[in-house]
């Protein structure tokens, strides 16, 4: 496994701070000009970069109300899919325009395309990475021609078990892909934090020899900065202005401000992971001279001995460290000694 992979010039992976994708998916809620404000938030927060999703309701599904096709239950209920994504795509037109706006503001754009005619597009814009989402993840003729454009791969797992996972990992290396991360993911909308089985990432990372993130919907930021200290060096998450705003994603989105603060919080996160270390750290240094250590207590006369009533291990840190409190007791003071001396060996009589 390569240490890192490289999107549009920033590397991700571990010895890495965590690369922050904003979801944009359906937030837009039809006004191109919501879906610049976001972008805009995004560049603001910190985030790395912006994520669209590249389909239309005839190239997702097809204009059918019999059982199959109707939403049962959760945010969408009683739509159809036709329904659901012909208010939530990204209009087609919008690409470039998006794509521009991202260029102008300095943040990476890339997209989740759904079918070939999306791979097609987003080619023609030179988008610099793909994203399989969850639910495309057995599409594996997708995975194949997305592999073939030889850009940087991210693919998120959820509802897939291990075998759908490996199929899809080695259809994407049997078709070119060299850079490919694998996102855990939980594909509810909201998805509670006590299903997410956090400890899958490092499993996820051993098996599929693979770097992993998380792609994260749950409602906040708990969950995806925990998932730092488990090895996750990519963090998606959807993003939206309101998350009262009614839009098909809104409701499970973080809004603005908690985007800047997941940004804050998984770099701070990352930096604490830091290293194998037991040598004493920078801050510490100044804190030694608080440690315990053995001092005079009562004035002590040349030739007497040193007792438990004279010596005690106290703070600070200047005398002898306190493991060599019995070795000391019983010993003669070489000299006088006063109360508040830090005891040294060359205070005591060794003959």
């Amino acid at each position: 496994m390569k240490p890192f992979i490289t999107i549009d010039g920033r590397k991700i992976g571990s010895n890495y701070p965590p690369y922050i994708i904003a979801e944009l998916s359906a937030n837009h809620n039809g006004d191109i000009n919501r879906a610049f404000q976001i972008m805009e938030e995004a560049k603001k927060a910190g985030a790395d970069a912006i994520k669209l999703q590249t389909y239309t309701h005839d190239t997702i599904t097809m204009d059918c109300d019999s059982d199959d096709f109707q939403i049962k239950g959760g945010l969408w209920d009683g739509q159809t899919l036709y329904e659901l994504y012909k208010g939530a795509h990204m209009p087609w037109k919008w690409h470039k325009p998006l794509f521009d706006k991202a260029k102008s503001l300095g943040i990476t754009i890339f997209s989740s395309p759904f079918d070939f005619t999306a791979v097609e597009l987003l080619e023609d814009l030179a988008a610099p990475a793909y994203k399989i989402a969850s639910f495309e993840l057995i599409d594996l003729p997708l995975i194949a021609r997305v592999a073939q454009t030889g850009k940087p791969m991210i693919m998120s797992t959820g509802m897939a078990n291990e075998l759908e996972i490996q199929e899809a990992v080695d259809t994407a290396r049997a078709n070119g892909c060299k850079e490919l991360l694998v996102l855990h993911c939980i594909s509810g909308y909201p998805a509670p934090a006590e299903q997410y089985n956090l400890r899958t990432i490092a499993d996820i990372s051993k098996q599929f020899n693979v770097l992993t993130g998380l792609s994260d919907h749950t409602i906040d930021n708990a969950t995806a900065i925990a998932s730092v200290a488990l090895g996750a060096c990519l963090i998606e998450k959807h993003v939206t202005m309101d998350r009262k705003g009614g839009g098909a994603d809104d409701s499970f989105s973080l809004e603005p401000a908690e985007l800047v603060q997941l940004c804050k919080d998984a770099k701070t996160a990352w930096l604490a992971l830091g290293k194998v270390n037991y040598e004493r750290t920078e801050v510490e240094k100044g804190n030694v001279r608080f440690r315990r250590s053995l001092y005079v207590v009562k004035d002590i006369k040349a030739g007497e001995e040193l007792t438990h009533e004279n010596i005690k291990s106290i703070r600070p840190g200047f005398g002898l460290a306190p493991k060599h409190l019995n070795e000391v007791v019983g010993k003669k003071a070489s000299k006088d000694l006063s109360r508040g001396t830090a005891l040294k060996f060359d205070c005591l009589n060794n003959k």
